[in-house]
């Protein structure tokens, strides 16, 4: 079988086409794959299906995890079914196991998805790393995010390690953590510690969730808008005054690869 690999500001990802849903992944697999000493490597694996006639992105950290739902994932995905000629450019649905995202697609340039209802969750949390503790948002993006802000980067440190969030019983399934810094030029500045897999360049889901907690932090009003800049890249983020989040950032496939041994 053959994959593709992509990434959306440098959050990476192995994909295959299964439309017919005959192939069945194992976490196993899933690990041997996204294994950057001994695989090809990659923050995620997605595999493409179908339901009731709809592209399903069936989603798995590196660690062979199943996740809800991926932001920079999902336009990778979207970017493959136009690159390889099974759906046209435009506006489109995928499903997700987070529910139905639409998409505007273009030929070329940016993709933008509608990445659904943003909400924080009531009550604090804290994050725990490097000697440092801060306390900060639980934001629900049909995944769980627990976002702080730091005075300057260089405070969190190498991130090898989870952060220690609590209360621990809010996130029995693991949080995605977000250091986030304000920037002098009114835009932010992201790390992110992604459940399942470590420290990686982006996460959609995450800035979506810095921009609510940004947005509560600066006692502002929906609708807000607000540029993101991960390590990877730059992303923008609008949530409008219903708290639906609008992503919209870059998706690139750089090549194809044998998934024969691995599969």
């Amino acid at each position: 079988m053959i994959g593709s690999y992509g990434h959306g500001t440098e959050n990476d990802f192995v994909l295959i086409f299964d439309p017919e849903n005959k192939v069945e992944i194992t976490a196993d697999q899933v690990r041997a794959i996204c294994n950057r000493k001994t695989g090809i490597g990659a923050d995620g694996f997605i595999r493409i299906g179908k339901t009731n006639d709809k592209w399903f992105m069936d989603y798995r950290n590196s660690d062979g995890s199943i996740a809800e739902m991926c932001g920079n994932g999902i336009r990778v995905m979207a970017k493959y079914l136009m690159e390889k000629g099974h759906q046209k450019p435009g506006i489109f649905p995928i499903n997700t196991r987070d529910g139905m995202k639409f998409l505007s697609a273009p030929d070329e340039g940016d993709i933008t998805v509608n990445m659904g209802q943003i909400q924080e969750v009531f009550g604090g949390v804290s994050a725990t790393t490097n000697g440092h503790t801060w306390t900060g948002y639980n934001i629900d993006m049909g995944n769980p995010h627990a976002v702080v802000f730091v005075e300057s980067m260089s405070q969190v440190g190498d991130l090898l390690e989870p952060p220690i969030v609590e209360p621990a019983s809010e996130y029995p399934d693991g949080v995605n953590v977000e250091f986030v810094e304000f920037l002098e030029n009114g835009e932010l500045k992201m790390r992110v510690h992604e459940r399942g897999v470590g420290e990686t360049k982006s996460c959609g889901t995450g800035t979506c969730a810095v921009a609510l907690a940004a947005t509560l932090k600066k006692r502002g009003r929906l609708p807000a808008s607000w540029i993101i800049n991960p390590p990877g890249g730059r992303l923008s983020v609008e949530i409008d005054a219903h708290n639906n989040a609008i992503l919209t950032g870059p998706a690139v496939l750089i090549e194809d690869h044998d998934l024969s041994k691995y599969l």
